[in-house]
């Protein structure tokens, strides 16, 4: 079984700053992606940002320069640093981990159960 637990989500003012984290547990045998989504309020599920096991990056257009994604194999993190925040960035954040449980074993999708990052002055 495997779980990821997110944290870091919480009200910010316009400008500022917040770092999530997603660790995955479990049994875990290789990642080969991770990365961030987020949905707002009446919108569909948006990409943010992901990066492959070969460190491989992609951003949405709207928060490149701004947001920045990282990951620690040894712990199964990995963060999602954002800056400059703007009140358009408010939605539920989740992450996504693509992995394998075992050698050669097929690669499953498992997602966190999302934070809230509202923006707000």
């Amino acid at each position: 079984q495997v779980q990821l637990a997110e944290s870091g989500g919480g009200l910010v003012q316009p400008g500022g700053s917040l770092r999530l984290s997603c660790a995955a547990s479990g049994s875990i045998f290789s990642i080969y992606a991770m990365g961030w989504y987020r949905q707002g309020p009446g919108i569909q599920r948006e990409l943010v940002a992901t990066m492959t096991s070969g460190g491989v990056t992609n951003y949405a257009d709207s928060v490149k320069g701004r947001f920045t994604i990282s990951r620690d194999n040894a712990k199964n993190t990995t963060y999602l640093q954002m800056n400059s925040l703007k009140p358009e960035d408010t939605a539920v954040y989740y992450c996504k981990m693509v992995l394998t449980t075992r050698p050669r074993g097929p690669n499953y999708a498992y997602w966190g159960q999302g934070t809230q990052v509202t923006v707000s002055s």
